[in-house]
């Protein structure tokens, strides 16, 4: 059979097995298996548990746990709401701060704890309710809350970044590095919609400020100061040559549980052991697709169906932003039904060796990827973020909710035509940092 043909039988049976239902990791093996059956033979199996063991033997690998750890045990305290009161007391002065400084602790947030979701539920249960309460738009203050909480895939320290840069052989410091200023310049997007949409709504009371001593601005930091600090930590570590990412994050893990339990009395057996068991139960989910992928990726390069696509793309003639468009557009609609993680482990086999071939830097195309997802997390039928807001304030609808997203969904694609334009927003911090590649 043709391997283009074949592929696209790949692509379609994939598809129907994950809307199944089944898990992402056991749909993964059920197609691999199959196929590898029906068009390698039987012996072909034999090699399926060396590969599904042998992609978990990585050292790389000990940094998503690690890093599951700290945000879960930064999510099981009080951690976000004192973030947000800590910016909301500093920002107060500024007309609208109050989305600014909501902004401002999901972006923090999610630079601690690299979930969406739990930066969705932390910021969101205080926001959401302040926000309508002093006048903000529904929509702005729905709408501002789920965008916010998908910078946790970008900035850093993002599993999403460790991901990729194990599936892609990428360095995972250089790939945290070049998510930094496009974070910061999706957050000031975020921030600059925000501000306007809540001027136009023409209500002089959102944007009226409110009142806070210096002694009420102080007396917080103490209880922010310390994660804060343990980001840089984690970030010097990493970037100043004195460990590796897997070292870095496990002090970082061990570091914000004592916090945890320092400030926050996170003292009881019952209530570390839900974050032990919840950061558990995440870590081997991702390491189950991650294994379950490499399988995959066997099963694509076993039956040469890799490198006919790529060989396929190669004789198109056709201008490689043409080609850079249509992958936005797979990466769009594959993040609209399916998590990240899996995308990223699906599609990265594939898409790299194009990537490459058509002159596009690996580590850029990454920042890129991760936007897409991003997208995907505020947008329907998944949505994720969308449902959790719906969870934390039902009697907004779930469409007002989605109307207030649509507005930073079009800045996530206006800063992926800005990447498109200027690629040094995410490759001049690490080639500085980190020299270029050779």
């Amino acid at each position: 059979m043709d391997p283009l043909f074949l592929g696209l039988l790949v692509a379609v049976t994939t598809i129907l097995v994950l809307f199944s239902g089944v898990s992402v990791a056991i749909g993964l093996l059920i197609v691999s298996a199959g196929f590898l059956l029906a068009f390698d033979g039987s012996r072909s199996l034999e090699l399926m548990p060396e590969i599904f063991f042998g992609k978990l033997d990585n050292f790389a690998l000990l940094s998503i746990p690690m890093f599951i750890i700290m945000g879960a045990s930064i999510a099981s305290t009080r951690a976000g709401a004192d973030l947000y009161e800590a910016l909301e007391r500093w920002l107060t002065r500024i007309p609208g701060g109050l989305v600014v400084s909501n902004l401002g602790a999901c972006a923090l947030f999610a630079a601690m704890s690299g979930s969406s979701p739990a930066t969705c539920a932390a910021i969101g249960k205080m926001g959401i309710p302040e926000m309508r309460k002093r006048g903000y738009p529904d929509g702005v203050a729905a709408g501002s809350i789920a965008a916010g909480g998908t910078l946790g895939i970008l900035i850093p320290p993002s599993v999403t970044m460790i991901v990729y840069g194990i599936a892609t052989e990428t360095s995972i410091g250089r790939l945290f590095l070049a998510g930094v200023i496009p974070g910061l310049m999706l957050m000031g997007l975020f921030m600059a919609w925000s501000l306007y949409s809540t001027w136009r709504s023409g209500n002089a009371s959102v944007l009226s400020a409110g009142s806070y001593s210096w002694k009420q601005r102080f007396e917080i930091l103490p209880r922010v100061l310390p994660f804060l600090a343990i980001i840089l930590g984690v970030l010097y570590a990493m970037y100043g040559g004195v460990a590796t990412p897997s070292e870095t994050a496990a002090v970082g893990a061990l570091l914000c549980l004592l916090i945890a339990m320092i400030i926050y009395k996170l003292w009881s057996l019952a209530a570390l052991w839900v974050v032990l068991r919840d950061s558990t139960k995440e870590s081997v989910m991702i390491l189950f697709i991650i294994a379950a992928a490499g399988v995959f990726s066997y099963m694509l390069s076993s039956l040469f169906i890799t490198q006919a696509i790529a060989e396929w793309i190669g004789t198109l003639d056709v201008n490689r932003w043409v080609l850079m468009a249509a992958i936005n557009g797979f990466l769009l609609i594959a993040g609209f039904f399916l998590p990240p993680v899996a995308v990223i482990l699906m599609a990265a086999p594939i898409l790299l060796p194009i990537i490459v071939a058509a002159n596009f830097d690996p580590v850029w195309f990454a920042v890129v990827l991760t936007i897409n997802m991003e997208i995907g997390l505020i947008s329907p039928p998944v949505g994720l973020n969308l449902y959790v807001i719906n969870g934390i304030a039902p009697d907004i609808s779930l469409k007002t909710i989605l109307t207030g997203s649509l507005p930073y969904v079009a800045c996530m694609v206006f800063a992926i035509f800005l990447l498109c334009l200027f690629p040094d927003l995410a490759t001049w911090l690490p080639d500085t940092v980190m020299g270029a590649p050779k």
